[in-house]
């Protein structure tokens, strides 16, 4: 069991007991980044209590802690996530997806696609490149936010700038 394992072991009760799901954990030089979901989202009035809760219980458990100073973030994983084990893939079966491969692939190593599928093995990826990826052959990837519908072909809309409106109220 490596030390990721046994940090995660002491977080996950903590969010358990707060209804959070872990999304993700980093250790780095000097900071520890505890990513958390749950169906609706995250706001601040959750992350607040419970950072508060996590870093009484590594400071509990020091062993586990990066040893030294450390920066504890705890935040949510955002709208394009970063996507790394079989179970975050599932997740967004349907979605847009970029990657980055480990090695090129026919001359390239980022690709861009609707994720068809995810197991255990790998992903399948529609679009411009492999169709299948095994995970070994994946350095990063993540969700592509896309926003709003894509112009109709040949509509003047694709070709606009995009512009600023606000309400005025009607006392000003």
């Amino acid at each position: 069991m490596g030390p990721n394992q046994n940090l995660r072991d002491v977080v996950e009760p903590v969010l358990t007991s707060a209804k959070l799901e872990l999304w993700d954990l980093e250790v780095g030089a000097g900071l520890v980044r505890v990513l958390v979901d749950r169906p609706g989202g995250v706001d601040l009035d959750a992350l607040d209590p419970v950072a508060r809760k996590i870093s009484a219980a590594l400071d509990a458990h020091d062993e586990v802690a990066p040893s030294g100073r450390y920066h504890l973030e705890v935040g949510s994983p955002g709208v394009e996530r970063t996507l790394r084990t079989p179970d975050h893939f599932r997740q967004f079966v349907g979605a847009l997806v970029s990657v980055k491969t480990t090695a090129p692939i026919d001359g390239s190593r980022r690709f861009q696609g609707v994720l068809l599928d995810a197991d255990d093995q790998g992903v399948a990826l529609d679009g411009a490149g492999p169709s299948r990826l095994a995970y070994q052959q994946i350095e990063k990837a993540r969700t592509v936010l896309v926003w709003g519908p894509a112009p109709r072909p040949g509509s003047r809309a694709g070709r606009r700038a995009p512009t600023a409106t606000r309400t005025k109220d009607a006392a000003s």
